[in-house]
Formats: C-alpha cells, sequence, structure tokens
C-alpha cells in the first residue's frame, strides 16, 4: 500500500505527565503518567527510523547511544542517530547536551559513579520550536516539563551513565567507551527548500522537513519509506486520512494534502529526496 496509518502505543514512564495534548487524549489522573507515545506499522516490521513524542514531567537519565559500527560490533542492527523537535516548554526546562569542556573517559567514569557528572554537562534552555539534532555518542538528558518529537533511528540501544540516584541499571562500560568526550556541536539546519517546507536535517542517517499546509509532492525511491507527522492540522495521501495525534508512512510518488493550518514533519532514511 502506498499509505498506511501507524499504530499508537502509549509507554507509561515515571518520569511522564498526565496533561498531554497536540491530539492527544490526557492520561486517566488516577493511571500511571504517559511518558512515550510510539508510532508503529502493523505487522512484525523492523522499519529504519522510529517516531515518539515524548511528554516529561522530569529530567530523563543522562544516556548516550552506540553508532552504526559500534552496535554492529555487538551483533546490533544499527546505532542511534536522533533529534529533537521542540512543541511545548516550561520556561526552565533544559537539554543536557555533550560536556561543557573536554573530559577524560577516567573523569566521565567517576563522575558518573558519584552524581557530579551532571555539573560536567552543558544544560542548554529550550523553548518550543528549538530543534536539536544529537548524533551518536553524544552524552544526553532530556529535562522535565517539554513536549517533543524524537525522530531516531530505530534502536532501543541506551547506555546509562547516570540516573539520579535510582536502581536501574547503569552501563558505564559501554557507556563510556562510545560517549564523545569534547563539547557537542549543533549541526546547522539546511533551512528553506521551497514554499512551506524548510529542512532542518540533512542526513547521514536521516533527514527530516517541517511543512506548512498545502499539497506537498513525495517522490521517494524503490524501497525508500517516508513518515508524516502531523503536529497540527489534518490532511491526506493517497486516500489515507490522518490528524494530530497521528502518523503515516507513505512510499513512491504521492501528493500529501493537508489543510491551511497544519504543521507537520516529514522524515525520511538517507540523504534528501530528488
Amino acid at each position: 500500500m502506498p499509505a498506511t496509518l501507524l499504530h499508537t502505543h502509549r509507554v507509561e514512564k515515571p518520569w511522564g505527565r498526565h496533561d498531554l495534548g497536540f491530539g492527544f487524549e490526557d492520561a486517566a489522573r488516577d493511571g500511571d503518567p504517559i511518558g512515550e507515545i510510539w508510532f508503529q506499522e502493523p505487522g512484525d516490521t523492523t522499519p529504519d527510523l522510529l517516531i515518539k513524542y515524548l511528554f516529561t514531567g522530569q529530567k530523563l537519565s543522562v544516556q548516550v547511544h552506540p553508532d552504526d559500527e559500534q552496535a554492529h560490533a555487538r551483533g546490533l542492527p544499527r546505532g542511534k542517530d536522533e533529534c529533537w523537535t521542540i512543541l511545548a516548554a516550561r520556561p526552565d526546562s533544559t537539554i543536557a547536551l555533550g560536556p561543557k569542556a573536554p573530559i577524560t573517559a577516567e573523569k566521565l567514569r567517576a563522575d558518573a559513579q558519584d552524581g557530579s557528572i551532571e555539573g560536567d554537562l552543558d544544560w542548554v534552555p529550550v523553548k518550543a520550536g528549538d530543534f536539536y539534532y544529537a548524533p551518536s555518542g553524544t552524552i544526553h538528558a532530556i529535562g522535565g516539563g517539554l513536549t517533543l518529537i524524537e525522530v531516531q533511528q530505530n534502536s532501543e540501544t541506551t547506555y546509562r551513565l547516570y540516573d539520579y540516584g535510582s536502581d536501574r541499571e547503569l552501563h558505564l562500560d559501554d557507556g563510556v567507551a562510545v560517549s564523545h568526550l569534547t563539547p557537542y556541536q549543533p549541526i546547522v539546519s539546511p533551512g528553506a527548500a521551497g514554499e512551506g517546507r524548510d529542512i532542518l536535517v540533512e542526513g547521514p542517517k536521516f533527514v527530516l522537513e517541517r511543512w506548512s499546509g498545502g499539497e506537498h509532492p513525495v517522490r521517494l525511491d524503490e524501497g525508500q519509506t517516508g513518515w508524516i507527522v502531523p503536529i497540527s492540522g489534518s490532511g491526506s495521501v493517497a486516500g489515507v486520512a490522518f490528524k494530530a495525534g497521528e502518523c503515516v508512512t507513505v512510499t513512491g510518488d504521492e501528493t500529501v494534502t493537508t489543510s491551511a493550518d497544519a504543521d507537520l514533519l516529514f522524515a525520511y532514511p538517507g540523504t534528501r529526496r530528488r
């Protein structure tokens, strides 16, 4: 099928929230908070990308992910580059991206063990509309009070370096081994690529575009899949309707038609489409 509406999967997390918004029903106040919402294809599939919403009430653990080569050495299918489009943020919300200054592996390990790693990291203030790309190897922690869309390579391999004194398992050997020990270098987004179309990141693992309302032609190579993620508004592609809080995959050559008030992301693996 040229277009498929994906299943929605809610994931309860202790650091999550009950107030969701953005097309989702709020979680019941007497239930566990929701931290993530995943979009999954029907059946037993392993797509290249995974799309999630995150709703953070508290800081997430300090963590890091391996790259493709490091993952393959462990028999894993791929590493994990990821990026975050910030939809909403409290005034005090932050994200940690890499160390503030170069750090040795020995100090990183020691500071992860005694908790002083929090002071080593570069905690940057974030607001709605911000975009961050975190290549594999970037030490990071997503702060509380955020609603964001995460686009990532489809891998759940996470090495946890620090978790604020909780009893969850840490992965110091693996985490320190793959961590970048120098300050994070942000990417420069390519920017406008036509009316109503901005390129947020262009490869090497995936491309992410942000579109406004109107018609958007899609021309994907054979075997390539694109993910349409409406933040607001509604639309359709290849006879499949979608609205905020949903996600649709598309293949081949199609036209995505959206309402005038639409704001959406379009992701696909590799480099920019023709």
